[in-house]
Formats: C-alpha cells, sequence, structure tokens
C-alpha cells in the first residue's frame, strides 16, 4: 500500500483542531487546520478517514508519535475518526495491516466508489465549516458498516475492559476466549496485541487529565500508573516527549 504523509487526528497539543460526535455511533468527525508548529500525532488506538488536498487517505492505528512535517501550515483536513476496534468493519482489512501507516483509501476500497466519492468531496467545496464534507464521509462510512457482518459486541468489550486496566487474563476469561485467541482478536481489530493496547488507552486517559490541570501524582493514580515515574517513562515512550513538552501550547 502506498505511502502517504502522517496525518491524523489531533496533535498532542491540538491548536486548529475541532470535533464533535459524529452520526456513526462511536466516531468522531474532527477538522483541523495544520499549524506553523504542529506536534507529533500520538497513539490513540483509533483509525482514520481523513479527507485534504483532494485525496483520501486512511490512518491507521499508531504505536509511536507520528510527524506532521513537510505539511505546509495552512493545510486543512477533515477526518472521522473511528473507535479502537471499529476501522477493520470500515476499511476492510484487519487493523494489524494498518499499523503505523498513513495509505489511500483507493488501495482499500474499489476504485469506482472512491473516485466517486472524492468527486462528491470535491464538489463540497474547501473545509470551512466542514459541515458538508464531513457529513459526506460518515454517510460513506454507514453505508461500509451496513454492508458488514456486524459485530456481536466482544470487540468492544474488549476494549473497554482494556480501558479500565482489566488484567489480559481477567479479559480473556470475560469473552470466553484463551489468552491467545484475544491477543489474535486484538492484532486484527486494533492493530496490536491487548497489552499494547492497554498501554496505548492508558496514555489518552492520562493526557485528558493532565490537560485538565490534575497534579501528574495524581494523574499516575487515576490513570492506573504505578506512580508517577511509571508514568513519566511510558508518556515517553509511547509519546516521544515528557508530559511538560506535550501540554506545552505551541
Amino acid at each position: 500500500m502506498g505511502e502517504t504523509r502522517d496525518l491524523k487526528g489531533p496533535s498532542g497539543v491540538p491548536g486548529g483542531y475541532q470535533e464533535r460526535a459524529s452520526r456513526v455511533a462511536g466516531a468522531v468527525l474532527w477538522s483541523r487546520t495544520m499549524q506553523p508548529s504542529a506536534r507529533p500525532v500520538l497513539p490513540d488506538g483509533c483509525t482514520d478517514l481523513i479527507w485534504s488536498a483532494g485525496r483520501l487517505l486512511v490512518a491507521g492505528p499508531d504505536t509511536g508519535p507520528q510527524s506532521v512535517g513537510g505539511v505546509p501550515a495552512g493545510t486543512p483536513f477533515v477526518g472521522l475518526r473511528f473507535a479502537p476496534g471499529q476501522g477493520p468493519a470500515v476499511f476492510g482489512v484487519p487493523a494489524r495491516e494498518l499499523r503505523d501507516r498513513r495509505v489511500p483509501l483507493a488501495d482499500l476500497w474499489p476504485a469506482g466508489r472512491v473516485r466517486e466519492l472524492t468527486e462528491r468531496l470535491a464538489a463540497a467545496g474547501e473545509p470551512g465549516g466542514a459541515g458538508g464534507i464531513g457529513r459526506l464521509l460518515e454517510e460513506a462510512a454507514a453505508a461500509r458498516l451496513r454492508e458488514g457482518t456486524g459485530d456481536d459486541g466482544r470487540t468492544a468489550a474488549v476494549a473497554a475492559a482494556l480501558a479500565r486496566g482489566h488484567p489480559v487474563a481477567e479479559v480473556a476469561r470475560a469473552v470466553a476466549l484463551s489468552e491467545r485467541q484475544l491477543h489474535r482478536l486484538s492484532l486484527d481489530a486494533f492493530g496490536y496485541g491487548p497489552k499494547t493496547l492497554t498501554r496505548v488507552l492508558r496514555l489518552v486517559r492520562a493526557l485528558d487529565l493532565a490537560r485538565s490541570g490534575m497534579p501528574y501524582a495524581q494523574v499516575a493514580a487515576r490513570a492506573g500508573y504505578a506512580d508517577q515515574a511509571h508514568l513519566a517513562r511510558e508518556v515517553k515512550s509511547l509519546a516521544g516527549a515528557p508530559m511538560g513538552v506535550l501540554l506545552t501550547p505551541g
């Protein structure tokens, strides 16, 4: 699949970024104007369908910070961000095939379908309020979800349990799987194994708490880290920078 720009959802500090709940259950519709000093995009366990500069891109689940270098300031983007485990039903491939990748939608969907959607998006104009463009992205994703075989709720249950910090063995028992089966399910649904997903979702939780002004020691306790030093190590490992840098406007 083709290589493209490293772009996905909000970066550590969302300058020029807005979002709202999508009409597609579980998804978030966002728009972003690239800032002169945009921070790298951080792992969140999600996949995104992105429209920008006449192109439709798919952003897979990340395992580390993704640079947005080379994207001109002022470049507008509109994206539909899918909850962990939701992307494979939309894009038609296991999430592990998209891990740490940015690829053209045409590599995943039939060419005619992508061409038609691209033409409709181009006719909708540039994303000022992103209303028309966002609606078209939502309609395309909803159509794909209707065509799918559906989900028995197991994937969502796994993501929710891991987000709450439940041990992998306990989660496997709760969904009637062996740990090996849970690992395979997680690779296909989320792009990485359950332990990595737990780390990523814990990072998302920690960043949200820290942005609210909560002291780091309290963030560590609330997000499920052993202590503040554990929080610092994990943030540096997954986000590539200390918490203080990630929270500094820029």
